[in-house]
C-alpha cells in the first residue's frame, strides 16, 4: 500500500469519525435538557464530516457514496442557513437595551 493510500485511508476514517462523532454530541445534548435536541454543532460536524467523506469517496470513485454525500451536504448547508436566519430574526425582534439607558 503506497503512502498516499494510506494517507487517503485515514481522510476517510477522519471524516466517518466526524460523522459518527455528532450523534455523540446530539446524544449529550439530549441528555442534558432530558428531550430530544439538535444543537448546532451537528449540523457543523455533519457538513465537515460529510465534506471530508466526499473528498475520500472522489478519490476511490465511489459513484454511491459521492451522490450520498453530496446530496447530503446540501442538507446540512441548508438547515445551517435556516439556523442562522432565525438567530438574526430573533435578534432584530429582541434587540439588545445596550445604550437604551
Amino acid at each position: 500500500m503506497s503512502n498516499a493510500e494510506v494517507i487517503w485511508i485515514a481522510i476517510g476514517f477522519l471524516g466517518q469519525g466526524l460523522f459518527f462523532g455528532r450523534w455523540v454530541v446530539q446524544w449529550i445534548a439530549s441528555e442534558r435538557t432530558a428531550k430530544s435536541q439538535v444543537p448546532i454543532a451537528f449540523w457543523y460536524m455533519s457538513l465537515i464530516g460529510g465534506m471530508i467523506t466526499l473528498a475520500y469517496a472522489i478519490y476511490r470513485k465511489d459513484p454511491v457514496f459521492i451522490a450520498g454525500q453530496g446530496v447530503g451536504s446540501v442538507v446540512y448547508v441548508r438547515n445551517l442557513m435556516l439556523i442562522h436566519r432565525s438567530s438574526q430574526d430573533q435578534t432584530a425582534q429582541h434587540p439588545s437595551s445596550v445604550g437604551n439607558s
